[in-house]
């Protein structure tokens, strides 16, 4: 942190996508900066090539750095982290924009556990050709959650109405029902009740958990996961004092506008949960990874190549998100400071003994 302010590390993604143009729209009006200082991890070169390609866009004024020590407030810091022949082609799918977008991301990640930024903000990938060249990961949550040693993860899709997580991520759809386990679901229900809370900032959160099955099964007519999985899963929650309700059809949960009753809800499988999350708050949405000890964000869409380079990108995802990620590291701060009060308060000094050595009963 710069002083007063955050230092927000943004990698690129793939070159080829609108990741550049999407992050230099966000950072484009200059009063944003007074906010907080940012490092774009990637390279000044493919930088100046979108930088030209935008209209509508006030003059940036960048900083290029090798160090992010060297990075200045008040300017768009760009990390040059790639080599100096890096090159673009825009619209296009390739293994050197894979390549790059790895090398910027591990190159941020470094930084981050170094405590060199505050938080991450990671650019639109192209989770195929990353895996060509050898990433090993389904995407930036499996990654982080291996880089920073995380037990357990979940995914929250965050807008100004809207949270969802999910149970299962980055799976194929036939694997879902028997990943679907009451542990698994429990464990994912005390994440994000945790997550809302220090995240967040919701004091009791209210969490709606949605069925596997079309009616939830219709009382086991066309599944029984829900009365023999999830409702339990469900119960033992409550028993813990996480204030969770369901399991909810998702046709009519959403349909009816119920999510709104609700700080969060948990859905059971990906596009269950992103599926109408995307048509309620595409433009504005922010991917988060709850559950680890770092604090990252991302828009929400891919790298639309079918867009890259024709100006035509849309940057809000991108602002959410790095505003986004700033809140919950502020909210995190303001959570831990309040728990380590309240310890304070009820800390009992132990009577001494004799010895000087604390008295056991």
């Amino acid at each position: 942190m710069q002083g007063n302010k955050l230092i927000v590390g943004i990698t690129q993604g793939d070159g080829n996508g609108i990741g550049y143009e999407i992050i230099i729209k966000a950072l484009g009006d200059p009063r944003i900066l007074d906010s907080f200082t940012p490092v774009v991890y990637g390279s000044s070169k493919i930088f100046g090539f979108y930088r030209k390609s935008l209209h509508n866009i006030e003059q940036v004024d960048t900083y290029v750095i090798s160090n992010v020590r060297d990075a200045k407030p008040k300017k768009i810091n760009i990390l040059n982290c790639l080599p100096d022949n890096v090159y673009v082609e825009p619209g296009k799918a390739s293994g050197e924009s894979a390549k790059a977008a790895i090398k910027a991301l591990d190159t941020a990640v470094a930084d981050l556990k170094n405590g060199l930024i505050d938080v991450l903000v990671t650019g639109p990938i192209n989770k195929r050709s990353m895996s060509e060249e050898g990433f090993g990961f389904t995407g930036h949550t499996e990654y982080l959650q291996h880089e920073f040693g995380a037990q357990d993860h979940t995914m929250i899709m965050v807008s100004e109405t809207l949270k969802i997580a999910v149970v299962t991520g980055h799976i194929r759809l036939a694997d879902v029902p028997k990943a679907i386990t009451q542990e698994k679901i429990l464990a994912k229900l005390r994440l994000l009740n945790q997550s809302l809370q220090r995240d967040f900032g919701v004091d009791k959160p209210r969490i709606a958990v949605l069925g596997l099955n079309p009616h939830c099964g219709d009382g086991g007519l066309i599944g029984d996961e829900e009365q023999q999985i999830i409702l339990p899963a469900v119960q033992k929650a409550t028993e813990e004092g996480i204030l969770a309700f369901g399991p909810y059809s998702p046709d009519g949960f959403f349909g009816l506008g119920n999510y709104a009753r609700f700080d969060a809800t948990l859905a059971m499988y990906h596009d269950q949960g992103l599926a109408p999350f995307k048509a309620l708050s595409f433009e504005t949405g922010v991917n988060y990874t709850a559950g680890l000890p770092i604090v990252r964000t991302s828009p929400d869409h891919g790298t639309a190549l079918e867009l890259a380079g024709r100006d035509e990108a849309d940057p809000h995802s991108m602002m959410s998100a790095i505003f986004t990620a700033i809140d919950i590291y502020k909210h995190r701060i303001e959570y831990d400071r309040l728990q380590e009060n309240k310890m304070d308060d009820y800390r009992i000094e132990e009577p001494a003994r004799k010895d000087g050595r604390p008295q056991i009963a």
